[in-house]
């Protein structure tokens, strides 16, 4: 029998971050911080929470331009602890500020995305769970990228939130073997990898 990873639904928002989005692979870097910020917002909550609120958020955090962000300070801070439509906690707005500024250097050393996939040999990590009670909350490389993004200077970056991170931007694929978006998710991958092996593919 052919069914979705057992954590998605039953709402549709949730359902369609599952189908088209959760575990395909990112190598954008803004995106990549995008999604980083938001799990670190999640903590303590569900994802469901941050997913209905995700417009919201875009729109009170310019988009997640981080650019702009690492410029912010109190005034904003202020702002923010005042938008009804996102997750108003002072400790996570100030910490995406300092993410921002992460970012920033990063960026200027070779680039967030780089940073992130090389953990990875810049290729997903393809896992066959045929339960869900088998995927694992962190593992030992999630937390070996936790303890490096925290020396650089990010914050709400623990490593089951960065396990999180890397199911969600498909750093590792995740999907059940027995969901429909295990195999895309998996080609993808695979065409990652042997574009990396012949680049003239």
């Amino acid at each position: 029998m052919v069914e979705r990873c057992g954590w998605a639904g039953p709402e549709q928002i949730y359902l369609d971050y599952h189908d088209t989005e959760w575990g395909v692979p990112e190598f954008d870097s803004r995106a990549l911080w995008e999604k980083l910020v938001l799990d670190g917002f999640q903590a303590g909550l569900s994802w469901i929470t941050i997913l209905k609120k995700r417009d919201s958020f875009r729109a009170a955090f310019a988009d997640f331009d981080p650019n702009v962000i690492a410029r912010w300070g109190e005034r904003e801070v202020a702002l923010l602890l005042q938008d009804k439509g996102i997750i108003r906690h002072r400790g996570k707005i100030e910490a995406t500020i300092t993410n921002a500024q992460a970012w920033q250097r990063l960026e200027a050393r070779g680039g967030f995305d780089r940073f992130l996939w090389a953990y990875m040999d810049n290729a997903p990590l393809q896992n066959r769970w045929a339960l869900q009670s088998q995927v694992p909350a962190q593992t030992t490389l999630s937390a070996q990228i936790s303890k490096d993004l925290k020396a650089e200077g990010f914050k709400f970056c623990g490593p089951t939130i960065v396990y999180a991170f890397m199911q969600a931007v498909g750093m590792v694929n995740d999907h059940l073997v027995t969901c429909p978006c295990h195999a895309p998710v998996a080609e993808i991958g695979a065409k990652r990898a042997l574009t990396l092996e012949n680049p003239a593919v």
